[in-house]
């Protein structure tokens, strides 16, 4: 069931991916990288077909990259993603044909030619997918480097984005500021599905406190020793890590029920462990 929400979510992501494109990118000749960027310089500086075909060309020949050097699952995933971005932009040529931009407002048009395919993005990567093309590169970059998805992105798809100045260096300027904005955006949405709530709770009440965890929130505790540093007085602290939604529930019962408590809640996207995310 989680394998199909995933191959779901990866659909979803690339529709996103499609539409930022086509009706705000592709319009207004915007290249933020990637096989989307490509194909908007070479069908509009060279006349090359049409937008998507050339996509889809590229995306196809991409895939091997992804098999190669993403594993199997990765690999699917990208072939989910990318068939989706190419066929969606081929029924949407002669479906809704766009042959000016939406609005006379560039920076409006940049905006949702940004937001769209970022967060389109960032949901195919936080399922350890792509919609191919340079996005196989970044994620190549992310697993063998030090280096962030959104930092990843720049490094991949700053040369395509350059070639945007081939439509005028208003354009080449606003395509150069979307890809540093998505590059953010990515970033930012990646921590946000993955933001999880991280409690160290001092308390005189550990094993209360932790059955309510377990029993209700069904979720695991450590429960360590302590020793108050002005009151030399012996207490513990019960350190546990939850969704965002559980957080508000263990707050709830903390201030009916304990509301001596000591408190420190920290935010993390990246918890590894069981009922986490893997390694």
């Amino acid at each position: 069931m989680e394998r199909i929400k995933e191959y779901l979510l990866c659909f979803v992501g690339s529709l996103f991916v499609a539409v930022g494109v086509y009706f705000f990118k592709i319009p207004n000749h915007f290249s933020t990288g990637g096989v989307s960027g490509i194909s908007i310089i070479l069908s509009g500086v060279f006349h090359l077909s049409s937008a998507g075909v050339i996509a889809a060309v590229l995306n196809v020949a991409m895939l091997v990259l992804g098999f190669a050097f993403c594993g199997k699952d990765c690999g699917m995933k990208t072939v989910v993603g990318s068939l989706t971005l190419s066929g969606a932009l081929l029924i949407l040529e002669p479906l809704v044909p766009m042959t000016a931009p939406l609005t006379d407002e560039p920076i409006l048009e940049l905006f949702f030619a940004v937001l769209l395919p970022a967060v389109g993005s960032a949901v195919l990567f936080n399922c350890n997918g792509s919609t191919g093309g340079t996005d196989i590169v970044a994620m190549i970059l992310r697993r063998h480097t030090n280096l962030d998805i959104g930092s990843a992105l720049l490094v991949s798809d700053l040369l395509i984005t350059l070639g945007a100045f081939a439509f005028g260096i208003k354009t080449g300027l606003l395509s150069l500021l979307g890809l540093t904005m998505k590059t953010l955006i990515v970033d930012s949405v990646i921590e946000n599905i993955n933001l999880s709530k991280c409690f160290s709770i001092i308390t005189a009440n550990p094993d209360e406190i932790s059955k309510y965890i377990s029993g209700t929130l069904k979720r695991s505790s450590t429960v360590l020793e302590a020793t108050g540093a002005y009151t030399r007085g012996k207490t513990h602290i019960v350190v546990s890590a939850m969704s965002r939604f559980q957080a508000i529930q263990l707050r709830k019962y903390l201030k009916s029920n304990y509301p001596d408590s000591f408190i420190i809640v920290t935010n993390s996207s990246e918890i590894i462990g069981k009922g986490f995310r893997g390694f």
